[in-house]
């Protein structure tokens, strides 16, 4: 049995971030939950963090990641020092989930295959509906004025009406 939960999807511009995730949780083909809530403040509210996958494992990572901030005070060492152990430590390696990690200055995709990527648009996607997601999402930011609030929202939107796996039940953060 396969679970497919929230896409999250992050948009940075002019100096703001966004990290919005949708909240519906799917077991093979039935929809579990509509308002799971997969998208967080870390390390004082200064950084925003969301999963996609297995909510244990995507809460495992964030703490990770959070004690990783706490140590190297910087969000892209952080993030490539968990990569690391990510990669490496046999218990880590079995998690299942994805990281999208932010501030104004930064927007990072973090793997368990030890991938950190920092995307060209300030645009990054995860989980089912990560593609329609992004898709959209660069489309806005590319011929709108909107926030990146208002485009984090209204590009999960256009993935719930595509993606089976999204719902319209959004949540965000900002900074």
């Amino acid at each position: 049995m396969r679970i497919r939960s929230t896409t999250i999807l992050a948009v940075r511009k002019d100096g703001k971030l966004a990290v919005a995730g949708d909240g519906q949780v799917t077991v093979d083909k039935t929809i579990m939950k509509h308002g799971a809530h997969k998208v967080r403040r870390i390390a004082g509210g200064k950084v925003i963090a969301g999963f996609a996958g297995s909510a244990a494992d995507g809460i495992t990572l964030l703490e990770k990641f959070e004690k990783k901030l706490n140590e190297f005070k910087d969000i892209t060492r952080a993030a490539v020092e968990l990569a690391k152990d990510w990669r490496q430590d046999r218990a880590l390696r079995r998690l299942e989930a994805l990281l999208i990690v932010g501030n104004a200055e930064h927007l990072l995709v973090l793997s368990g295959t030890g991938d950190v990527i920092e995307p060209d648009e300030g645009v990054a996607a995860i989980g089912s509906g990560g593609p329609y997601a992004q898709a959209a999402a660069a489309a806005l930011l590319r011929n709108t004025n909107l926030s990146p609030e208002e485009i984090a929202r209204k590009a999960l939107e256009i993935a719930g009406e595509i993606c089976i796996y999204t719902n319209a039940n959004v949540d965000v953060e900002t900074l």
